[in-house]
């Protein structure tokens, strides 16, 4: 089974990620926009039970646009987020893909909130689902598939 390891800038705290991401997505929300400092946020989603992060973390919460409550692990001395866990993703956890610092990571498959997706931006794909509403309208408790574990 592969392992990722994503890091903060200053390598200090890490996730380490087994198997494949449950979603690799973008989101265009202005949060998220301001959280990356950039015009998206792209980020890859793992069963909890699956992403070990270890380091010296703070959190930090929010309600997001959805209504849940969003917490992000965040390295105290530069400042990067690692991993966050929002609500209603019961049991999932999102890691930013820039903390992989790998150009071959899978592509998105999923676009959202794209009414604030900046005009000059495109997600190409013919397998990219667009939406203008949060990443998933999910039902609490509802199982995700986990492609690394055999049913």
């Amino acid at each position: 089974m592969q392992t990722r390891t994503a890091t903060c800038r200053c390598g200090q705290l890490k996730a380490e990620c087994e198997g494949t991401p449950i979603r690799v997505s973008v989101c265009h929300c202005l949060d998220c926009q301001k959280r990356t400092g950039s015009a998206l946020a792209a980020q890859a989603r793992w069963p909890e039970a699956r992403v070990t992060v270890t380091g010296d973390a703070r959190t930090w919460e929010r309600i997001a646009d959805s209504g849940h409550r969003a917490t992000y692990r965040f390295c105290p001395h530069c400042g990067s987020t690692v991993a966050y866990v929002i609500e209603g993703w019961p049991g999932v956890v999102a890691v930013p893909l820039g903390a992989f610092a790998d150009p071959e990571f899978p592509a998105p498959r999923f676009s959202v909130y794209e009414h604030r997706k900046h005009r000059w931006v495109d997600i190409v794909g013919d397998d990219v689902e667009h939406s203008s509403t949060p990443s998933a309208v999910r039902m609490p408790g509802r199982q995700l598939h986990d492609p690394g574990r055999e049913e």
